[in-house]
């Protein structure tokens, strides 16, 4: 049964997924008070969009890292861009196709170290080229953390170190406040991918940087 409390934080995570789905893929998004919007899937043009010079994207790897990156993270032909800690400053501007991918590897690779094989690293999760892919791989992810989700009882949900994610604070912190952030990673995130979509469209085919 699932614990109480836990019951709005999936109800929350359930809502943030499935919005930012309809808001990627269409063809039509909740608009926020339950009127459905139209809207076309994302393009790969609008995908790769760097509104700004020298964002942090995602790239071939034949291609290298981009400006004030140090190395692409992931696995397979495209990768992230990426730096070692501390990150430079001020933070370069991330296109959607590197938040979308970053939200992505957050949630796989937290399924995996919460009800998984706990062995998954960035370097095993694959960074996607083209938008369909990538959108699909968000709603795999998703799906895989909303599955750990449920395997979560009480006991589990006040134990420090229940999900062995090694790139956050998951080792020091109760799991139900694990929950509890990763839903506010996908709504702002979301927020963000929402807005570069707009800013998209209100430009045309793109602006500075457009791919």
């Amino acid at each position: 049964m699932t614990p109480t409390r836990l019951v709005p934080l999936l109800e929350q995570f359930d809502f943030a997924r499935e919005r930012l789905v309809g808001r990627l893929a269409g063809p039509v998004m909740d608009s926020g008070d339950g009127t459905e919007t139209a809207v076309g899937p994302l393009t790969d043009a609008e995908y790769l969009w760097e509104p700004v010079p020298d964002c942090w994207s995602v790239r071939r790897r034949t291609d290298g890292p981009g400006a004030r990156a140090a190395f692409l993270a992931g696995a397979g032909g495209w990768g992230r861009d990426a730096a070692s800690y501390p990150h430079p400053w001020p933070p370069p501007f991330t296109t959607l196709a590197w938040r979308l991918s970053h939200l992505t590897e957050m949630l796989a690779l937290r399924a995996d170290h919460t009800a998984g094989g706990r062995t998954l690293t960035r370097d095993d999760h694959p960074v996607h080229g083209d938008a369909a892919t990538a959108v699909a791989a968000f709603e795999e992810g998703a799906a895989a953390w909303r599955t750990a989700l449920a395997t979560a009882d009480d006991t589990a949900l006040d134990t420090v170190g229940y999900c062995t994610y090694p790139h956050g604070s998951d080792a020091e912190e109760p799991f139900v406040d694990i929950v509890w952030w990763v839903n506010q990673e996908v709504l702002h995130h979301g927020a963000e991918i929402a807005l570069l979509r707009d800013l998209y469209r209100a430009n045309g085919s793109g602006g500075v940087g457009a791919a």
